[in-house]
């Protein structure tokens, strides 16, 4: 029975109770890799990334948690949310380690690669860089953007930060001496930038585009247009192939050399607010307004995680009945 014959059975991690609106990936650490998901029911949560399974929520916001993020290998967690604030957590445990005061709603946090500095983005339209080694430090400021931040990341060795705001533009920043030095307009607000595996190709998702460029110089590698408003978009590991979703409630899948559609199919009962690939791409992960997660396979019908392959007088049971996550 070919591939092309089973369906796409995804896992369901339920627990949230208001819309999903971001997810992040660990890398592989020794303990496999991790999930945490960002609800404006104020709780972002952490899961084992390649089942689902529900590790802890962290505690302590007092509005919708906007963004979420791990570090690399899992030690920490950043959050940023409707209290005006931006926190940064513990991931072992699940205790707070500090709360950084914002004047507005911090819509976006990440971490450098050494763990060193978050970034943040808020709707004050200014990007902040605070160091933990020092957390009571003037933070760096970067202003410039005339709408609130929707994203922002450290590039380039971490010498830059990439920001997209509400003011349709993304914006490069030279962190040493606090500038913009390049910039990219688009007709629409960018709503989602991703960063290779390799840090090599920046993805952005505005209107009904995804555009891929070149992260060390920004020159535009290729466009490619999705039928619906996207939200969310995420570039394989290896490059072969991206997702997306937004308004339409779909999940699409895209061949990235050849920029054609390869599936789509109803992923969630609401918008898909993120998508975002697994660090080894067997799965990848959406956010909805549904208030769920779902993890699909990348490969459908291989045994991995909780799917489990099996012959095609068995498929009927195993493979059709959807399997649902539940969190403590």
């Amino acid at each position: 029975m070919s591939a092309n014959n089973l369906r796409q059975i995804p896992l369901t991690c339920s627990g949230h109770t208001r819309p999903v609106v971001h997810l992040d990936f660990s890398d592989i650490c020794d303990s496999g890799y991790f999930l945490i998901s960002a609800c404006k029911d104020g709780s972002p949560m952490l899961r084992h990334g390649d089942t689902g399974d529900w590790v802890g929520t962290f505690e302590g916001h007092k509005g919708a948690v906007w963004n979420a993020t791990l570090n690399r290998n899992a030690t920490l967690a950043a959050s940023g949310a409707a209290d005006f604030t931006g926190k940064v957590w513990n991931a072992v445990s699940g205790a707070e380690i500090h709360s950084f005061q914002h004047k507005h709603i911090v819509k976006s946090v990440a971490f450098d690669a050494d763990s060193e500095n978050i970034v943040t983005g808020s709707n004050e339209k200014l990007v902040r860089v605070f160091n933990l080694e020092q957390p009571e430090a003037q933070p760096e400021e970067y202003a410039g953007h005339s709408g609130a931040i929707k994203r922002a990341l450290f590039c380039r060795g971490d010498k830059c930060i990439i920001s997209a705001a509400e003011d349709k533009t993304v914006r490069l920043w030279d962190r040493m001496t606090g500038i913009e030095v390049q910039r990219l307009q688009f007709q629409s607000n960018p709503n989602s930038l991703e960063i290779s595996r390799d840090n090599h190709i920046l993805t952005i998702a505005h209107g009904t585009s995804i555009s891929f460029w070149e992260i060390d110089t920004l020159k535009k590698l290729k466009e490619v247009k999705v039928p619906t408003n996207v939200a969310s978009a995420s570039l394989h590991p290896d490059k072969h192939v991206f997702v997306c979703g937004g308004e339409d409630f779909k999940m699409y899948k895209f061949d990235y050399i050849t920029g054609n559609e390869i599936e789509s199919f109803k992923g969630h009962f609401g918008p898909v607010h993120s998508v975002k690939f697994s660090p080894d791409g067997e799965l990848y992960a959406s956010g909805s307004e549904d208030g769920t997660l779902r993890l699909w396979q990348t490969t459908v019908g291989k045994t991995y995680g909780l799917w489990k392959c099996t012959e095609p007088t068995e498929l009927g049971n195993s493979m059709n009945s959807p399997r649902e996550v539940q969190a403590n």
